[in-house]
């Protein structure tokens, strides 16, 4: 994928993002569910992942863990959010709503992640339940690129356990861009 910045361009747009940089996601957003072997096990089928300590319960009591684990790489996937069924009050204080609905009005209505970095401090265990914050680190110029016009947007992603404690963090990096036209 070629980035440039489009040629000659006064990008007004880019000066109202700036705004959102340094900004969260307002309250931390729970997990619907805890932490689960039946989600565990659909994961490792989804991905072919045969390794016993996240599916089965003697093999990984056997393991230096002592018993079943989520595969590292589910951090997000506890609370994980679908924009589409966003409600108003989902969007009360947050920065990452309110720069997608920002982005979307202005026609970048498509995303790819094009970015992720992952800094795991502790597995996750059947029971546990992560909750989550990101923050806004970047919001680039904007950038043409194959798939269209658009800005990359880093956010630094932090989960952390019910008591509280870090599990992990993510860099995040997509691309929010405005689809080229077939034809």
């Amino acid at each position: 994928m070629i980035m440039q910045d489009p040629p000659n361009s006064v990008d007004e747009l880019h000066e109202h993002l700036q705004q959102f940089i340094g900004r969260t996601s307002g309250e931390r957003r729970v997990a619907s569910d805890s932490v689960n072997e039946p989600m565990l096990r659909h994961w490792c089928l989804a991905l072919g992942d045969a390794n016993v300590i996240y599916t089965d319960l003697d093999e990984a009591k056997a393991s230096r863990f002592h018993g079943i684990v989520a595969p590292p790489t589910m951090l997000q996937t506890w609370t994980h959010h679908d924009r589409r069924f966003t409600t108003e009050s989902d969007e009360v204080g947050n920065a990452e709503e309110e720069l997608a609905k920002t982005l979307s009005v202005e026609g970048f209505t498509s995303v790819v992640a094009t970015g992720c970095k992952f800094r795991f401090v502790r597995y996750l265990r059947p029971g546990d339940r992560t909750s989550y914050r990101g923050t806004i680190r970047s919001i680039s110029s904007r950038k043409s690129t194959a798939l269209g016009d658009g800005y990359f947007i880093v956010t630094d992603m932090e989960y952390t356990d019910s008591a509280g404690q870090p599990v992990g963090m993510i860099e995040f990096t997509t691309l929010r861009f405005r689809p080229l036209s077939k034809g």
